[in-house]
Parts: C-alpha cells; structure tokens; sequence
C-alpha cells in the first residue's frame, strides 16, 4: 500500500510531554534510526520504517510549503523548528514540534539528518498552526500543483516578512 493509499481517521492520539520521538535519515530522507517513542506513535515496527522514506508518516494534511522550507534549510546546512502534524500506520494523527539538524562527519560534510520531536503546545497548534496550515493548503490545492506550492510558499514568506522574523523565530516564540 503507497503511503497515500494509508487512511486518514481524523483521530487525534498523543504522547507524553516527558517523551522526545527521535528519527535519523540517509541524505535522501530515508530512515535510518527510529526510537521506541516513534515506533509507539507510529504504529509501526522497526524494521517497517528503516530504510522507508520519512514520508511515510507524512500527513496529507500538511502544507507542502512546510516541507519546502525544512530542506532548503537542511540542505543549506541548517537547522529548523517547524510543527508538523504525523500519520501513524493506522490513519490517526499526532502534532509534534520537530527540531531537524544536519548530520555531519568529521570533514563537515552533511551524512543525513537528525530529528528530535516533542509535544507542542495545545494552544498554539490549534489558535495559530491549524489555521495557518488550512490557508496554505487551500493555496496548494487551488491551482496546479507546482503553482500551489509556488502560491503556499510566497504566503508563508509573505507572513514572515510581515512579522520580521525567520520560520526558526516564529516557530520557536510560538513553542
């Protein structure tokens, strides 16, 4: 089954705030590592997630705009703080506020990448997250798919200049 194919129950399942889900990927986004944490509230046992694409608990709801800033981050050798709502293998879905790093070897050079996840804030998810990522998504799905991204992606670098801040500054005085 493609990971599009996987349900979506509108089911809403959590984590506990004492928990961090931790994921490592190859250059090209596939998993490497998975912890317990991860393996819990995915659903999935290790060896269904390592060597997947992260995508896998992609959720369909998510802006691509999101996804589109996190690796020119990543790939330009940063790091970012971005909310993303996951899909776990049976369709229901957990928020997390995910810190992704680069992965370097000892000459500096980038390996893969390495995200640390934990509980957002309630409030914050649903008062500033949801509703942006409903406009943003409504953006991605009015027009063709390349110029819904570019659409998506203009409005949360509009947003951003507006407030003056980086996605990394927004995201984290929201935290």
């Amino acid at each position: 089954m493609s990971d599009r194919a996987l349900p979506v129950t509108g089911v809403e399942v959590y984590f506990g705030d004492d928990e961090i889900i931790v994921s490592k990927t190859d250059l090209k986004g596939y998993i490497t590592y998975a912890n317990d944490v991860f393996l819990n509230i995915a659903g999935y046992a290790e060896d269904e997630v390592l060597g997947q694409p992260h995508s896998m608990i992609r959720h369909p709801d998510m802006p691509r705009a999101v996804f589109k800033l996190l690796w020119e981050h990543l790939k330009s050798g940063e790091e970012i703080f971005a909310y993303v709502m996951n899909r776990a293998k049976n369709g229901d879905h957990y928020w997390v506020l995910a810190h992704v790093t680069p992965s370097l070897d000892a000459a500096g050079t980038i390996v893969g990448y390495h995200s640390n996840r934990r509980v957002p804030k309630r409030d914050t998810i649903n008062n500033v997250i949801i509703p942006l990522y409903k406009q943003l998504r409504a953006l991605e799905m009015s027009g063709d798919r390349k110029a819904g991204l570019e659409a998506s992606s203009a409005k949360l670098e509009a947003m951003l200049k507006e407030k003056g801040m980086t996605a990394n500054q927004l995201f984290l005085s929201l935290a």
